[in-house]
């Protein structure tokens, strides 16, 4: 069997998905860039069950479902999603000292993602997770 074009094409798809976040963000790297994803990714992480997750992750292009699996604890048991501003608090406290998510970080990271991932997948395994999760991904867009 080939190698599956979605990773020979990874780093490259990567590249550009944290271009189009950078730019849509309008930070200024894409290392201020990296920390609100994985902050993003990890907020909504710590709010799933071990098989959701599972789930979730793999409708994620190869690097970003490696970046959301990362560090993993899948002892913790989940937390309630609480209000937007509460999340938003937990995203902004990933490395605090160099976190420049912007104040719709998590909107943000929604309307890109929603760009690169294939649209029917990921409505799928939304339709599976509870509506607060559904929510955390809402964009105004869609």
């Amino acid at each position: 069997m080939t190698v599956p074009m979605e990773y020979r094409h990874a780093s490259r798809d990567f590249d550009a998905f944290m271009t189009d976040l950078r730019d849509h963000a309008m930070l200024q790297t894409t290392h201020q860039t990296y920390t609100m994803l994985q902050a993003v990714l990890y907020a909504f992480r710590r709010r799933l069950d071990t098989r959701q997750a599972i789930a979730f992750a793999a409708v994620l292009p190869p690097v970003l479902r490696a970046i959301f699996v990362s560090d993993w604890d899948v002892d913790v048991p989940p937390v309630s999603f609480g209000t937007e501003a509460e999340m938003m608090a937990e995203v902004r406290a990933l490395r605090h000292n160099h976190n420049l998510s912007t104040d719709w970080a998590i909107r943000d990271v929604a309307v890109v993602l929603r760009r690169h991932v294939d649209p029917a997948a990921f409505e799928r395994v939304l339709s599976d997770l509870p509506q607060d999760a559904r929510e955390f991904w809402r964009t105004g867009e869609t």
